[in-house]
This record gives C-alpha cells, structure tokens and sequence, in this order.
C-alpha cells in the first residue's frame, strides 16, 4: 500500500488505484509537513511546498515527489537525486490553455477589446476604434515547442501566413505544422504583423527581443509575451510602443512578478495584461492534478520515463563521477561551437570500462539541451527523451581500442550545415578535453574558451592576444595543435570572463583567423 501525501490545492479527480492511500491535505503548514512526511511514500505539491534538502531529508520513506506543472523550481533535484528520489512533473497538460491565452491575448489587443469595455464601464459608446483583421496577416512564432505548435494551429484557421523561428526544431515538425522555419530571426521579423514568443527563459532567449527587433517589425505590429517575463526587453518595449511603431502588446508575464504598481507598462493604453493565467483554467488544472498523481503512481511501479533526476544506481554514478561532467561538458561545447539544426548525435566510448558506460551518453545529451532549455528541466533521465522529442537521433558505439589515452569519450555532433567532433578523458581523476575535430589539444572544461581555427603561420596568436588585451581581456591558458607544419591548426583560449560582441567580430575580422567560436562551460 503506497501512502501519497498531497499538500498544495490541485483537482486530482476519481482515485482508483487498489494499493493507494492518499492524504489530501491542502495548506498544511512546513512544520506539520516535517513532523509527517516520514510516513509517506510520495508526495505532491503546486508551487507552494518548498521540497528542499531539509523536507527530503525527513521523508525517510519517500521515493516519488510529485509536481504539479511545469516548473520544479521549488524542489530541490540535486538532494533528491542523493537521496534517490525521483522528481516528476506534467508540463504537457496547460499546452492548450497556455496557447490559447496567448490567442486571447493577441485578439484582445488586434480588436481594443480592453478599451473599448473600459469605456463603456465609464458611459461612453464609442464605435469609432478601428482594430486589426488576422485574415491574411503574418504571424511569427519565436518557439515552436509543444505551446508554439499549437499557437501555430489556431493560426492556421484564422488563414494567417505562419512562420517561426526555433533554431532547436528540425524542419520536419515545421512541415508538419505547415509552418515556414527560418534560420534568422532578423529575416523573420521583417514579416511579422504580429509576433508571439514560446521559449524558455535562458541566457540566449533573454532579452532577444530587445528595441531593435521591435523595430525590424512592421510599423503597426503586435506583440505578445505569454511565456517568460525578459524574453521580451520591457524597457525597450515601453520606449518602441510610446514612439508609436508598436500598435500595441499583450503581456501575461513579467520581469518582476508581481510588478511594480508604476511600471510603466502597467498603465499604458496600448497594452493587455493578464496575471500570469497561461495555466489557468479549469480544464488545466483537473488535467494537471490527474495526470501528475497518475504519473507519481507509475513511478512508484517502476517506470522511470518521466524522471526529472537521475534514475541510475549509486555504484554506476561513484563510477563515472568524473565522466559524468565530462559528457555533460562535451555536450555543451559542441552545442555552442556547432552551427545549424542538430539532427545526429553519436557518443563513442573508445577502450575498456568496468560497467556499462551509457549514463555517459545522457549526460552528453544534457550537455546539449542545457544550452537551449530552462536550468533543471534536462538531467540524466530526461535528456534521452528531450532530444527524441526534438527529433535528434543519438547513437552510441563502443570500442575496445583506444585513442592516445586509455580510456576516451568521442561525441560527433551532426548538423544540417556541419560537422564537429571534441573528445575527452579524465586524467587524474579530472575532466579534460582531450581533442577538437581533428586537432589534438588538452584543456580544461570549465569558464569562457576561445576556439579558433586558423591556417599554421606565425603572428596569429599574437594578435588575438593583443587584440583580447586591447579589450581588457585575460587570458588564463592556451593549447594548440596542428594537422601539419604549415596546414590548419586550432588553438583553444582560456579567458576569464566573456567577450562582447564587438570584440567577437572584431576577433572575427582578423585575416588570420577562419573561424572563432566561443563556448562558456
């Protein structure tokens, strides 16, 4: 008999499972949380209970916690991981109604709805306001992920023109979607009359629509922000919508939430709000709750798919303690040195390890995913799963032969443009990178490197260091390695803190560099 606790307010629907008790004791207390959470098998929250070290720690008994949602931001997944408990949660079950807010949303601000109830509340009977037809018009969607696919949809019967930008998609999803991929989100937004963005908020998605964007769109355009508050910069969206190239905005999320009584976008007239309702309705929240107890349930039977941590045994993970992050760095590396759409990755494991090497591959693929989703949404279990949904095939290979070292990791990581390969051992009992292409190199993963490829003559590093130098730039090591005296040769820079763009194009427009690349690990 598992004995599941529930402590946050959620619809679960009809319970019927022999081998389960449930508890559904809403609002309890931390205190009261502690003192019982020992009795328990399972537990599951919203985003109120804090699950972290302390509570785990006390659920002696405890091998399931239960999220229900997207977000585990609340839950501490590293002390879970140690504790072998598996972390789950539902992110799939507001996709409707977090898309079709973001619809609401957009007609609201297309048609002055919000206006135009105001003043009547107020007396007046204005039919003068003109709005926008969607009949026809071009639609940008910045995230074609499980919400962006289904905005896509609700376009398609409104006869827009849709496009997207996702550098992470595979084409064949957008021609599934009947959606036109582009490559370059400035080619994009010259198009777009309105522009909705669905991506995760990262290092790369914050701030990426920022004044100039804003402009690129046609005068007249509207925007909407219903996923992360930063991936749209608010800032510049006050300045661009008050100097009139905006026709307005719907916004569900903010920076700071809830946000300041006088920010400046709060009141201005040409802007929709919702409170952070993406996940909000009835529909959604029965689905959350019966989706995220029928999974707790699964997971307590065994089935580790929609593990959020790790689902590996403790001797395999104190095995490979070292060649974990090395994977994890390899993956990274290649996902930032690597231009277009992954489509293959292939991990080989080169010489002989004592236990099956695999975990290896998954932390590989988190490296990837690391670079492209929310921190904590890929670990061990779910990268596998992650990559596939995106279409990304990984494949692995052993062989008994080493290269150089005795024991070394091979990633290959194919793109629809190229192909890049880094390799790595961990020499006493440390990461290290131990290759890049076909360059052998020895450096450590970790911080801000330069990777650059240049033809084998002299004077080049020299003025990529006077360069750096010029910029207030350190660097703090440096490997080099060469196909042939006088072929081309790489040489990997270890600096400490990132460059600017304008130092990168200006790194770029040297004539005796080919390409520089910059990977933060």
């Amino acid at each position: 008999m598992w004995k599941v606790l529930v402590t946050d307010e959620m619809r679960l629907g009809e319970v019927k499972h022999p081998d389960l008790r449930l508890d559904y004791r809403p609002g309890m207390a931390r205190e009261e949380v502690l003192q019982v959470i020992g009795q328990y098998d399972a537990l599951i929250t919203r985003s109120r209970t804090q699950v972290d070290a302390g509570l785990l720690e006390a659920g002696v008994n405890l091998k399931v916690v239960g999220r229900g949602g997207v977000g585990v931001d609340n839950v501490d997944l590293e002390a879970a991981s140690r504790r072998g408990i598996l972390v789950v949660n539902v992110p799939e079950a507001n996709t409707r109604s977090a898309a079709e807010l973001a619809w609401a949303l957009l007609l609201a601000v297309a048609r002055g709805l919000v206006e135009s109830d105001q003043k009547i509340r107020q007396g007046q009977w204005d039919r003068k306001y003109l709005g926008l037809e969607l009949n026809h018009k071009t639609i940008g969607i910045v995230g074609l992920g499980r919400i962006g696919g289904q905005v896509a949809q609700f376009a398609k019967g409104f006869d827009m023109r849709v496009l997207a930008y996702d550098p992470y998609i595979p084409r064949s999803r957008a021609q599934t979607l009947g959606v036109e991929l582009f490559d370059d989100l400035t080619d994009m937004l010259r198009q777009c009359h309105f522009l909705t963005v669905h991506t995760p908020l990262t290092s790369e998605t914050r701030g990426m629509i920022g004044r100039r964007e804003l402009y690129l769109l046609p005068k007249g355009a509207v925007v909407v922000n219903a996923a992360r508050g930063g991936i749209v910069d608010e800032k510049a969206l006050v300045e661009v919508l008050n100097e009139g190239h905006l026709w307005g905005a719907g916004l569900d999320v903010f920076v700071d939430e809830p946000p300041n009584a006088e920010h400046p976008l709060v009141h201005h007239p040409r802007v929709v709000h919702t409170a952070h309702l993406g996940a909000n309705t009835q529909e959604a929240q029965e689905r959350v709750g019966e989706a995220v107890l029928e999974r707790v349930i699964e997971t307590l039977q065994g089935n580790l798919a929609h593990a959020l941590n790790t689902g590996f045994d403790a001797e395999g993970l104190q095995m490979f303690s070292a060649w974990l992050p090395l994977g994890e760095a390899l993956g990274k590396l290649l996902a930032q040195i690597t231009q277009g759409r992954p489509q293959t990755v292939e991990v080989s494991y080169y010489g002989e390890f004592e236990k099956n090497p695999d975990p290896i591959a998954s932390a590989v693929a988190k490296g990837l995913l690391d670079q492209v989703l929310e921190a904590g949404a890929a670990n061990l279990v779910s990268a596998r799963p992650l990559l596939r949904d995106r279409g990304i095939s990984l494949v692995t290979r052993q062989v008994e032969q080493s290269l150089d070292y005795r024991q070394v990791l091979e990633v290959r990581l194919e793109t629809d443009k190229e192909v890049r390969k880094v390799r790595g051992a961990v020499l006493g009992g440390k990461p290290r990178i131990v290759g890049i292409d076909d360059h052998m190199v020895e450096a450590v993963p970790s911080g801000h490197m330069l990777v650059c490829v240049n033809r084998d003559r002299p004077g080049v590093v020299g003025k990529v260091g006077t360069l750096l130098g010029e910029n207030g730039i350190n660097i703090a090591g440096m490997q080099l390695g060469r196909d042939n005296p006088g072929g081309k040769a790489l040489f990997v820079l270890a600096i400490d803190e990132r460059p600017s763009e304008a130092v990168l194009e200006a790194l770029r427009g040297l004539d005796v560099l080919e390409r520089v690349d910059l990977a933060a690990l």
